[in-house]
């Protein structure tokens, strides 16, 4: 990848990329943790006007960081982008010590104390302040028109995000900050903008967005836009799907001598809820995004794709071997399909990708599977793969606090009512979704998603969590036996 002239290269010194790769290896957005790697260089992507006489410069820069043990063929990148927002001051900040970055002299202003702008509400203000006046330079700010942004508000980081930081003005609005920056038109805002646009209530509202035009693709000779940030509505009294459904299943075990359908935290009608948000975001999708016709050709392929991935995780998974063939014979009927209708969907959906509010479920975070290429995340796909994400959901919920408990004389007990809940729960989220009984077609989609799922998530809790592979392990054993 080459570089525009918007966003170039900078000099940086040694120094100076040694104190970048260890704040970027603290950071908890950091994808890159357990490699070695290192900052091997800088972009300086824009600048944002100062908003406070007492205030900082304020700069957002993109690290590429270079791995060392990436081999050709293994899947692993070997290099990455990551976005640092930065604020610049001429003294020390004690209140944002734990926001601070180095000590040392930049190209456009001198020698200064460098923190993580996110942090520092001064530098927040001046990115607010931006999607009303736009600032001059490479940096883009967009606005939806039909909110009027609260300027005067303070910004609160949250820390308990993973892979991006958000950041709140206030009750108002909520900035998503991407961290692992993609070339290219980030899925989760141009989502969000077709569906603000078409009125959908199952979403955070999109008030605006953050790109530049700052990198080029080698062979392009057109730039690739970088998506970094987008400002949405800010539901603040939301409560978080997967931990509502955790609450839900705990209230049962507390519940000895009750069924989950007699419980008073009984989810069955949150689920059901949830189904109808969903069939509902998914015929506003189809109806504002292109769809396509699958060809029994490409669904052979997406069989052949869910075989090899099955092949590599009996190499890593103890105990899948014995499932692989049922698991096989669920795929072969996938090939064997005559072609289906894909579109747009979300690609990761799972009940933590959901928001209840006092207006209904929302859905979030439409960039797809973090793993895949972004080219990827943005092809069509069934809807049934969506659906397969919040049954393995439904099912995962409750053997997680099952195992919370540990084993004792009432484990069995709980096993069996686990079972339950994930049953009560998945029928009542299926059944709002299609509203009828579902085709044989559908059913071997589903059935084919759902396998794939399950298969992904072996391997995963293998290599991260090896005490919860049972719980997809079991979910493996169950398929095919009807």
């Amino acid at each position: 990848m080459t570089d525009a002239t918007a966003g170039g290269p900078r000099e940086v010194p040694p120094e100076q990329l040694h104190l970048l790769t260890e704040f970027v290896g603290r950071s908890r957005w950091f994808g890159g943790k357990g490699r070695p790697f290192q900052v091997v260089g800088v972009r300086r992507l824009g600048r944002l006007p100062a908003c406070a006489d007492d205030g900082p410069e304020v700069a957002i820069d993109l690290a590429t960081v270079g791995f060392e043990d990436a081999q050709e063929g293994s899947g692993e990148s070997g290099q990455d982008y990551y976005q640092l927002p930065l604020a610049f001051y001429t003294e020390p900040q004690d209140r944002l010590e734990h926001a601070f970055v180095g000590h040392f002299e930049d190209s456009d202003f001198g020698v200064r104390y460098v923190y993580d702008a996110l942090h520092d509400r001064l530098a927040m203000g001046c990115w607010l302040r931006s999607f009303v006046d736009q600032p001059e330079g490479p940096l883009r700010f967009h606005r939806i028109p039909g909110h009027e942004l609260d300027l005067d508000t303070h910004s609160t980081l949250f820390s308990g995000e993973q892979s991006n930081s958000s950041v709140a003005f206030g009750e108002d609005s909520l900035l998503k900050v991407f961290r692992r920056i993609t070339p290219g038109a980030n899925p989760d805002v141009s989502i969000h903008e077709v569906l603000t646009r078409a009125g959908s209530d199952h979403v955070a509202a999109l008030f605006g967005w953050v790109d530049t035009p700052a990198l080029r693709q080698e062979g392009q000779t057109e730039d690739q836009v970088l998506t970094l940030a987008m400002l949405q509505q800010f539901l603040r009294t939301a409560s978080d799907g997967w931990d509502l459904a955790l609450a839900s299943i705990r209230n049962l075990y507390a519940e000895a001598d009750l069924h989950a359908d007699e419980v008073g935290g009984d989810f069955a009608g949150e689920a059901a809820r949830l189904g109808e948000a969903l069939a509902s975001v998914h015929r506003t999708l189809a109806e504002e995004f292109p769809t396509e016709d699958r060809t029994a050709d490409q669904l052979a392929e997406l069989a052949e794709g869910m075989r090899r991935r099955l092949d590599a995780a009996v190499e890593v998974v103890e105990g899948l071997a014995p499932h692989a063939d049922r698991v096989r014979g669920v795929f072969d009927a996938l090939a064997g399909l005559d072609g289906v209708q894909v579109q747009q969907v979300h690609g990761d959906l799972h009940l933590g990708q959901t928001l209840r509010t006092v207006r209904g479920w929302k859905i979030v975070d439409f960039e797809g599977e973090p793993a895949k290429p972004l080219a990827e995340r943005l092809l069509p796909d069934s809807p049934w793969r969506d659906v397969a994400g919040m049954l393995r959901s439904f099912d995962y919920a409750p053997h997680v606090v099952e195992r919370s408990w540990g084993d004792d004389e009432g484990a069995q007990q709980r096993a069996y009512r686990a079972t339950e809940w994930a049953t009560r729960n998945k029928r009542a989220f299926l059944d709002a979704y299609v509203g009828r009984e579902l085709t044989p077609a559908e059913q071997t989609l589903l059935d084919a998603y759902v396998a794939d799922k399950a298969v992904y998530e072996t391997v995963y809790e293998t290599r991260n969590r090896p005490t919860w592979v049972g719980i997809p392990l079991e979910a493996v054993a169950r398929i095919g036996e009807s």
